[in-house]
C-alpha cells in the first residue's frame, strides 16, 4: 500500500502570524475518497497544496505515489494552448504504454524463443501489458471524448485555445483531463464548482469507479454524500482534526450523536457543579467557629465533637477539591446552532423597523430589512404578495405567483430563467410590467449574491451594531450567530471577503428576521455544517421564506414548494 497510498504525518503550516494547520496526519489508500469540510480559512485548500507538493510544510512529512493529480485553480498551460494540446498531454503516458507495448511485441517475435533475452522482453512486456490494463489504455481516446460530454465540454471544438474560453469552461477542461488520465491519487478543490447537475452526478460516478485515492475539499454536500468513504472535519476540536467513517449522512449522524453527549455531559456537570457548591456551602457552615451549641450536643461535646469537627473538615475539603477540579476542567456549552431570532411580540411594526434600520449608511444592498411600499393594497387574508403577469424583458416572464404568510418556497431553474430577477421583483428592488400587491407595511429582507455595503470603512461589528441598534444587537451579540469570526468581526467591511460580506448580510436578516425574506443562493459560501444550521433554522423560522438556489442537497431536501423557471 505504500507504493500507491497518499501519507501525511504532523503537517504544520504557518501563514503570517497565523497557525493554518498543526499537527495534521491523514493516510488516504487506494479506493477510498475522503472529503475535507470545515469554515472557510480552516486550512483545506492549504492542505490539499500540502498533499500535492505545490506548498511546503513548516513540520511534517508527505509520501506520495508516483502518479499524482491535483485540480489547480488555474491550469498549467498557457492561453495558446488547444484542448486537442491539453488531451494529448493527459494521454500521453497512455499512448507511450501502446507504443511501448508494440515495441516489446515485435522485439519478442525477432528473439529466439528460448534466449535470455526473451526472457526479459517478456516480463517486461507482462508488466507494461499490466499496467495498461489497469488504465484502459486501448479506449483511452474513446473515454476521453465520454469525459468531455459528460463535463458539458462535448460539443467544443478541440482546436478552441484556452484563452478562448469561459473560466468555466476551462475549469471542467482541467477536471476533464485528469479524469482522463486516472492518476493513482486524486487531489480535488471544489470540483463542483461550474458544473451543472448533470456534470455534477457525471462526476461522482466516475470519482466512484476510479482505483485510486481520492481526496476532495468541497462545499458540494450532495456530491460528498455520492462519493466520499471517509469524511475529514477540519474545524478546530481537542484533539485536531477528526475523521468519520462514511458519507456524508454518515457524519451528519455522528455529529448529532456528538452533539446529544456535548449536551448531556455539559447539563451532568452543570447538576454535579451545583450539588458540589451546596454541599461545600453546607459542611463549611458546620464547621464555622463560635458555631451554638443546642442543648442536647453539649454534654457529648467534648467527648465526640473532636471526631465530629475531623469528619465534617475531611468532608469539606474533599468537596472544595472535587469542585476546584472540576470547575477548571468543565467542558464548555455546546455552541447553540444557527437560528433566527424574531422581535417581542409586543414589539410594533413600527419600532421593529426603527430598530433595525440604524444609520442608513450601514444597510447592505442585498442584506438589509425595509419597508415595501410599491403597490401596497388590501390582499386576501394571509397572503403577503400577490404578482400576475409579471415581465422584465429579457430576464423574466411569470404569469402567476401567491406567497402567503407562512410560505416556503423554492425557486429553480437554469442560469438565465430569472431567478435572481424573481427575487429582486419581490423585494420591490426592480420594477416589472403587470400587477404586484403587497401587504402594507410588509418588511422584506433580501440577500443577493452580490453585496455591498454603504460604508466599508467601518468595521463588520460596528455595521452589524448600528444597522441592528444597540438593544437588538445585545440581545443577539454577533459572535453568537456563529458566521463571523473573531478576526472578521473586527475587521473593515471593505476588507472581508465576498462569502464574509454575504455572511455579515445574512447575519442582520437571521438576527431581526423581516416578515418576508428572501435568500438567493444561500448556502454559498457557507460550511456544510452552517448550511445545515441554516436549513433546519429556515424550517422554523418567522415569516415566509423564498429561496432561489442551485444546491442539490437543498433542493432534494426542501419541505415546500417548489417553482421551476425557464429561460425567457
Amino acid at each position: 500500500m505504500s507504493e500507491t497510498a497518499l501519507l501525511a504525518h504532523d503537517l504544520v503550516r504557518i501563514l503570517g502570524t497565523r497557525r493554518v494547520l498543526d499537527g495534521v496526519s491523514l493516510t488516504a489508500a487506494p479506493g477510498h475518497r475522503i472529503g475535507l469540510i470545515g469554515e472557510n480559512g480552516v486550512g483545506k485548500s492549504t492542505l490539499l497544496r500540502l498533499l500535492a507538493g505545490a506548498d511546503e510544510p513548516d513540520a511534517g512529512s508527505v509520501v506520495r505515489p508516483p502518479d499524482l493529480g491535483f485540480l489547480h485553480q488555474e491550469m498549467p498551460f498557457d492561453a495558446a494552448a488547444t484542448i486537442a494540446g491539453v488531451l494529448d498531454d493527459a494521454l500521453r503516458e497512455t499512448r507511450d504504454d501502446l507504443a511501448e507495448l508494440d515495441r516489446l511485441a515485435g522485439a519478442l517475435a525477432d528473439a529466439p524463443p528460448d534466449s535470455p533475452a526473451a526472457a526479459g522482453l517478456l516480463a517486461a512486456y507482462g508488466e507494461r501489458l499490466e499496467r495498461a490494463q489497469q488504465d484502459e489504455a486501448w479506449d483511452a481516446d474513446r473515454r476521453a471524448e465520454i469525459v468531455l460530454a459528460g463535463l458539458g465540454l462535448g460539443g467544443v471544438p478541440h482546436d478552441r485555445t484556452l484563452g478562448s474560453l469561459s473560466g468555466g469552461r476551462r475549469a471542467r477542461l482541467a477536471l476533464a483531463a485528469l479524469l482522463v488520465r486516472r492518476p493513482a491519487a486524486l487531489l480535488l478543490d471544489e470540483p463542483t464548482n461550474h458544473l451543472d447537475d448533470d456534470a455534477a452526478i457525471f462526476l461522482e460516478e466516475r470519482l466512484r469507479g476510479l482505483p485510486g485515492a481520492v481526496v476532495v475539499a468541497s462545499h458540494d454536500r450532495a456530491f460528498l454524500d455520492a462519493v466520499c468513504t471517509d469524511v475529514i472535519d477540519l474545524d478546530p476540536a481537542v484533539d485536531g482534526p477528526v475523521r468519520y467513517g462514511g458519507n456524508y449522512t454518515a457524519y451528519q449522524a455522528e455529529k448529532r450523536a456528538e452533539r446529544e453527549r456535548w449536551r448531556r455531559r455539559f447539563a451532568e456537570e452543570q447538576e454535579e457543579l451545583a450539588e458540589l457548591r451546596r454541599s461545600v456551602a453546607v459542611a463549611a457552615h458546620q464547621v464555622a467557629p463560635n458555631r451554638l451549641l443546642r442543648d442536647k450536643d453539649k454534654m457529648g461535646y467534648g467527648h465526640r465533637s473532636g471526631r465530629v469537627q475531623n469528619q465534617i473538615s475531611h468532608r469539606v475539603r474533599d468537596a472544595a477539591r472535587r469542585l476546584a477540579d472540576l470547575e477548571r476542567s468543565q467542558v464548555p456549552p455546546p455552541p447553540a446552532p444557527l437560528r433566527f431570532h424574531p422581535p417581542a411580540l409586543a414589539t410594533t411594526a413600527t419600532s421593529a423597523t426603527a430598530a433595525t434600520s440604524g444609520d442608513p449608511a450601514d444597510s447592505a444592498h442585498s442584506g438589509d430589512s425595509a419597508h415595501s411600499g410599491i403597490g401596497e393594497a388590501p390582499l386576501a387574508d394571509g397572503l403577503l404578495v400577490s404578482m400576475r403577469g409579471i415581465g422584465v424583458p429579457g430576464r423574466l416572464t411569470l404569469g402567476r405567483l401567491d406567497v402567503s404568510a407562512t410560505d416556503r418556497l423554492l425557486v429553480t431553474g437554469p442560469n438565465g430563467a430569472g431567478k435572481s430577477t424573481l427575487l429582486a421583483v419581490l423585494a420591490g428592488r426592480l420594477d416589472a410590467s403587470g400587477a404586484v400587491r403587497r401587504r402594507p407595511a410588509l418588511r422584506v429582507g433580501l440577500l443577493a449574491q452580490d453585496t455591498v455595503f454603504d460604508r466599508p470603512d467601518r468595521t463588520a461589528l460596528e455595521t452589524y451594531e448600528l444597522a441592528l441598534g444597540a438593544e437588538r444587537a445585545e440581545s443577539v451579540p454577533l459572535r453568537s450567530l456563529g458566521l463571523l469570526g473573531p478576526r472578521e468581526r473586527g475587521k473593515r467591511v471593505g476588507e472581508l471577503s465576498v462569502g464574509q460580506r454575504r455572511r455579515l448580510a445574512l447575519a442582520l436578516l437571521v438576527a431581526d428576521p423581516p416578515e418576508l425574506l428572501l435568500l438567493d443562493e444561500p448556502t454559498n459560501h457557507l460550511s456544510p455544517r452552517l448550511s445545515d444550521e441554516l436549513e433546519e433554522a429556515l424550517g422554523t423560522g418567522p415569516g415566509a421564506v423564498v429561496i432561489a438556489s442551485h444546491d442539490r442537497w437543498l433542493r432534494s431536501r426542501w419541505p415546500g414548494r417548489e417553482i421551476g423557471l425557464r429561460s425567457p
